[in-house]
């Protein structure tokens, strides 16, 4: 027997008057209006992250060339995911700007993918992925360093990850572009079992996230410029200090 979930909003709702959200949203406390009026699970019982999903999500503008950027890589057969990060210096602020999520497909398609946002963006990918690939043997990773991504092993240390990450949240340091739409329905669920133990179901940009906030962005490069005396474009600087 098959299952379906289906997420609505109050304006899904036909018999809904704009007036009835009105008086309905006044009557409910401020934490749980988007829980209630979107469905968005976001302050359930053993929710990882319980920041409203208003204070993190932004419409996408246009990424400053001067801004470094960075990608983290979490792979595996049932699902790849990577996302992408910019970083304000200015205000401290790192923005997700682009997401990938595929599944049952071979490095090579992903790796192209991955090049195709931007050749010169530096990346890390999941440790994990020291293990063995499905292709030939070789480590996943040195795959995709063949296929002409540069990585590096992310750090991933899970609680200090998670609160790196919160910590982020709470203080308005991470944004997400509204059309990060995997990013932001993981989130949603992101959350531990009666246990306390983090429940390992949809978590793939989670986990790409942590990467990104604990060694991604120190690896975070500006755009290639090109040369007054028109030769090849060449890399900026790396950014090192960037407090991660």
């Amino acid at each position: 027997m098959s299952k379906w979930a289906i997420q609505i909003d109050w304006d899904d709702v036909p018999h809904l008057s704009d007036n009835d959200k009105a008086e309905l949203i006044a009557s409910i406390p401020p934490h749980q209006r988007e829980a209630r009026s979107k469905g968005i699970p976001a302050l359930g019982s053993g929710v990882i992250y319980p920041v409203q999903e208003s204070d993190w999500v932004v419409e996408p503008f246009e990424i400053p060339r001067h801004w470094p950027r960075a990608f983290a890589l979490d792979v595996g057969w049932n699902r790849t995911a990577a996302i992408w990060g910019a970083w304000d210096r200015e205000s401290d602020t790192v923005y997700a700007y682009d997401e990938y999520y595929v599944s049952e497909a071979p490095p090579q398609v992903h790796a192209d993918a991955i090049r195709g946002r931007g050749p010169w963006i530096p990346g890390v990918i999941d440790p994990a992925s020291r293990g063995r690939s499905q292709v030939d043997g070789r480590a996943l990773a040195d795959e995709y360093r063949g296929m002409g991504l540069d990585l590096h092993y992310a750090n991933n240390e899970v609680e200090a990850g998670i609160f790196a990450v919160y910590r982020r949240l709470r203080s308005t340091r991470l944004k997400a572009f509204s059309t990060l739409q995997n990013l932001r329905s993981e989130r949603r669920l992101y959350r531990r079992d009666e246990k306390g133990r983090i429940v390992k179901e949809r978590d793939h940009l989670m986990d790409a996230e942590r990467y990104l906030i604990m060694s991604g962005m120190a690896r975070a490069i500006t755009e290639p410029v090109d040369r007054p005396d028109g030769e090849n474009a060449r890399p900026v600087d790396r950014y090192e200090s960037t407090g991660y």
